[in-house]
């Protein structure tokens, strides 16, 4: 961007009438700043406020005595303003984003000093799935032995099983439900111990970082 010279600020001002042999006028309470700019043509414009034609360069605004009070521009088109917006809000979203792991960080540190209480608690979320898998194993057995038992009442009916009574064939209909949501649930439940392990193992890999960062340097 081309910057105005002396000579060219003398120019614009004695253009705009304000320098010359001429008697000045009386001066005004208050005075009027001059907008300066040079078009893509390289002519100097002055006007008394922005000028429409240089909205796309800078342009600059001189006080008394031609001083430079500030510069202005250039406008942006709606598209550069709409970048620049997405700009700035990408970086406001990258700040807060940094803000918010830093926090994460700060509270994992409180949460697991070291990798004992970090393991520790491994072992007490895995403790309890293994408890549910426990229990949810022994209610299949339970349920495997009642159809033992029902295989049983079922042999009377071997030759004939169109006299099956209702009530044991809903008896039979429950029990299979009843195993097939125990064995899904228990499959559930291993698959919540791979869960919480990637979870602690990624949550490891981070606090090594952290804790070296905490580490006292030692010096020899």
């Amino acid at each position: 961007m081309r910057h105005l010279t002396k000579g060219l600020i003398a120019a614009a001002l004695l253009a705009s009438g304000m320098l010359g042999h001429a008697a000045p006028a009386p001066a005004p309470a208050q005075t009027q700043e001059i907008y300066t700019c040079i078009n893509d043509k390289g002519t100097v414009l002055t006007a008394d406020r922005p000028i429409a034609s240089c909205m796309d360069r800078t342009q600059t605004v001189l006080g008394p005595g031609g001083t430079v009070v500030r510069t202005i521009g250039p406008s942006l088109t709606a598209q550069e303003r709409a970048a620049q917006e997405a700009k700035e809000r990408q970086a406001r979203d990258d700040q807060l984003r940094q803000a918010e792991e830093k926090r994460r960080d700060r509270a994992l540190l409180v949460r697991y000093p070291n990798n004992a209480v970090h393991e520790q608690e491994r072992a007490q979320a895995l403790g309890q799935v293994d408890d549910v898998i426990r229990a949810a194993q022994k209610r299949a057995s339970e349920l495997q032995a009642e159809r033992q038992s029902i295989n049983t009442e079922l042999e009377f009916y071997k030759g004939d099983p169109a006299k099956i009574p209702p009530a044991l064939k809903n008896e039979l209909a429950d029990n299979q439900h009843s195993i097939a949501v125990q064995a899904q649930f228990i499959t559930e439940q291993e698959a919540e111990k791979k869960r919480i392990n990637a979870r602690f193992d990624a949550e490891l890999v981070k606090l090594k970082k952290l804790w070296l960062l905490q580490a006292p340097v030692t010096t020899h």
